[in-house]
């Protein structure tokens, strides 16, 4: 299991906490022979990701992208944007970053959020292992 974490944005955030996160995550979901890349950026960068993949021009929390084969994917997170949500919503940044990168490695396993039963099912996915990691 290979989680590889990149802080372009320089942002105030824990690399070692993401990573345990990230790896029981994993384990989890018994994808131990999966390796995964999570990237932090701004809003500058993000927003022209967003635009460029999405089509859609606006800053966004997080954007995931599947690999392939033994590489699980990318995940990008605009930890600015993750402290806006958590204040936002009364939340700690903390609690918000893992809920935030919890959703993402879900994409990665193919789940989709589209629909509204989809969005239901990975909202509880993410609080059953969010609350196990407690």
């Amino acid at each position: 299991m290979a989680v590889e974490i990149n802080n372009k944005a320089k942002n105030k955030v824990n690399p070692s906490f993401v990573k345990k996160v990230a790896e029981k995550f994993l384990r989890a979901y018994k994808k131990t022979d999966y390796s995964i890349s999570i990237a932090f950026v701004g809003d500058k960068e993000i927003r022209k990701l967003n635009k460029k993949y999405r089509r859609v021009d606006r800053v966004t929390d997080i954007l995931s992208f599947a690999g392939e084969e033994k590489f699980l994917g990318e995940i990008i997170l605009d930890y600015h944007q993750i402290k806006r949500q958590a204040d936002k919503f009364g939340n700690k940044s903390k609690d918000e970053l893992i809920f935030i990168l919890v959703h993402g490695l879900l994409h990665l396993l193919g789940y989709d959020d589209k629909t509204e039963a989809g969005r239901k099912k990975m909202e509880r996915l993410g609080n059953e292992f969010i609350k196990s990691i407690k």
